[in-house]
């Protein structure tokens, strides 16, 4: 929680916005999901694989082309992280996602006995994980474009 005002150079979440087509989205619209950066940044590498034009701090599309390639991205990640079965395990793939170290840094800032709890962080990636999945799936449903934009 920030307890100042800040400008738009130092907004620190991504938007899952569904309510544009492939030329243009409303941003921030009430159908939109928000992540925070360091959430999102577990995730960046299922983004990256299904989309060579991805876009870590602009807005990237995810249309018919690429949105089965996410769908499976997510899914592979999310069996990873039902995989995991020890605490090494987990830091070791959250150490091996793009700043991954920040994740665990700032759960060690809220939570110092976080070693101690790390299956709950661990199904909490899965649950979000699950959501992004029913997100491509409603995409892909609805003939949605999905557009990925951080902030």
């Amino acid at each position: 929680m920030r307890l100042e005002l800040y400008g738009q150079s130092n907004l620190n979440f991504v938007e899952f916005n569904i309510t544009g087509d492939n030329d243009a989205y409303q941003r921030c619209d009430e159908e939109s999901l928000y992540i925070d950066t360091e959430v999102f940044n577990l995730f960046t590498q299922c983004f990256e694989r299904s989309n060579n034009l991805f876009d870590y701090f602009g807005p990237s599309r995810y249309n018919t082309r690429n949105i089965i390639p996410l769908l499976n991205e997510l899914q592979a990640n999310l069996k990873r992280l039902n995989d995991i079965n020890s605490l090494d395990f987990f830091i070791d793939m959250i150490g091996n996602s793009f700043l991954g170290t920040n994740f665990i840094y700032d759960i060690e800032k809220h939570d110092k006995s976080w070693s101690l709890n790390w299956q709950q962080y661990c199904k909490k990636l899965a649950e979000i994980n699950t959501g992004l999945i029913n997100l491509v799936n409603k995409c892909i449903e609805e003939s949605r474009v999905l557009w990925v934009i951080g902030y």
